[in-house]
């Protein structure tokens, strides 16, 4: 059986090893440059590749295989592969075949990578046997490959779901559902709609779907289709008969008993978005056996995840906040709406199909200027141009940096929250955040 695999990312080249591993013939192809650390694994463990072209001869010759997720499934090859009947999947339907652990699987357009992070600080300091992959960390075939791990927390994005086929996590979760990556999907939201709730489509019975009782689009799908896992919503506007909700400032879990696990003014998250992330790692951690004061304790000495809503310095009694992952409009909303103080807003870069009008309430009650971060900048200008007096653009993270300090004045604070993907200017998101961070050190 041969396997190609297409990128080699973290994602392509623990597919490889495990590939390998299970006995398959191993090719992996990636149009760009391949990076030292990954090639170094590719020639330690035999497996022959290429780089910098597709060689479709080798390519046509496989009996699967495993795309990248930053591949779109609308590109001609990709096309071709599966006119010609051969099965096209993304590693997390790969390596799911080959491990017996139970699947903790998280989507969502917002807070799956702190949710995913939560679930495996919970997991891990109550002595469970647990690894976490996916869209964040190590790759998840790789942990298959070289871990016995029990407990799979996976991050997985709508790409990753795109390209399953079979996949079914015991515990499911959808944080929540806004619009993003509509370039992905041919600008219908309906279609990325769709693609999260993939990771629900083979579960049964026996498992559980946590999702976000309090979002419209969650409960208009819910209503519109038909799912077998049972279903545990939780919420902060409703007491709910099964799920989780809050009830005199505390959290409350509701299935076959009713437990309380904390107060909410004693999670190390603030902010109404991470309570409902708190609370969908609660569930989860529940449904594993966690002893309630177990759960309790890991909610309030987490620490949060690196560029989201991550504070970085005060200078001059300025608060200098880094939200380099706020990629789309949701979630730097939910960063606005956290700040309260008047705020220097560093917005910009590639827009995926943005709607600013949604933070047009919170921008004309506390922004005071806008600082562009990006190559593409008229459609924030024209968009805000009427609310905020004072809109800059720059060129890059140092740039910003500077004239947000000359402009912003003691108690105000400066937040960089893009809306946007990075890839005009930076490499990644984590890129932006880092030069970001450097920028505002070297004041």
């Amino acid at each position: 059986m041969k396997l190609v695999v297409l990128g080699a990312g973290e994602s392509g080249v623990g597919t490889a090893i495990l590939g390998k591993q299970k006995g398959f013939e191993v090719f992996v192809s990636d149009k760009g440059a391949i990076a030292e650390k990954y090639k170094k694994v590719l020639l330690n463990n035999n497996i022959s590749f290429e780089e910098g072209k597709h060689t479709l001869v080798e390519i046509f010759n496989a009996d699967v295989v495993m795309k990248s997720p930053g591949i779109p499934d609308d590109v001609s090859m990709i096309i071709d592969l599966k006119q010609r009947g051969i099965q096209v999947i993304s590693e997390i339907e790969f390596a799911s075949k080959y491990t017996n652990g139970l699947i903790v699987g998280i989507t969502g357009s917002n807070g799956k990578t702190t949710t995913t992070m939560l679930v495996n600080h919970i997991l891990k300091k109550a002595g469970l046997n647990v690894g976490m992959g996916g869209n964040i960390g190590e790759s998840f075939a790789e942990q298959v490959a070289e871990n016995n791990f029990k407990i799979h927390v996976l991050e997985l994005s709508s790409f990753q779901l795109d390209g399953i086929e079979k996949f079914a996590p015991h515990i499911a979760i959808i944080t929540n559902i806004s619009p993003d990556h509509l370039d992905r999907y041919k600008y219908k939201y309906k279609n990325y709609i769709n693609s999260k709730f993939r990771v629900t489509e083979n579960q049964t019975e026996n498992d559980f779907l946590i999702y976000d009782y309090d979002d419209v689009e969650i409960a208009k799908w819910l209503s519109e289709n038909k799912v077998k896992a049972t279903l545990l919503p939780f919420s902060l506007t409703e007491e709910l008969k099964q799920g989780v909700f809050i009830k005199d400032n505390s959290i409350i879990i509701k299935y076959k008993t009713e437990d309380k696990i904390m107060g909410i003014s004693t999670l190390a998250l603030k902010g109404k978005h991470n309570t409902k992330n708190a609370m969908a790692a609660a569930m989860t951690a529940s449904l594993l056996k966690v002893r309630n004061n177990s759960i309790r304790e890991s909610l309030e000495d987490f620490e949060g995840a690196e560029h989201r809503l991550e504070p970085v310095l005060k200078i001059n009694d300025v608060h200098y906040i880094n939200d380099s992952k706020a990629t789309n409009v949701n979630a730097t909303y939910y960063a606005l709406d956290s700040v309260k103080t008047p705020t220097v807003w560093i917005v910009g870069g590639v827009d995926k199909g943005n709607d600013y009008l949604d933070l047009m309430p919170l921008v004309r009650e506390k922004v005071k200027a806008i600082i562009c971060l990006g190559v593409e900048n008229q459609k924030i200008i024209q968009t805000f141009s009427n609310v905020v007096d004072l809109i800059v653009e720059t060129a890059g993270a140092e740039e910003a940096v500077k004239v947000a300090y000359k402009i912003a004045e003691k108690g105000d604070t400066v937040l960089l929250s893009p809306a946007c993907a990075s890839f005009d200017l930076f490499e990644s998101y984590e890129d932006r955040g880092k030069q970001f961070k450097k920028a505002v050190r070297e004041l």
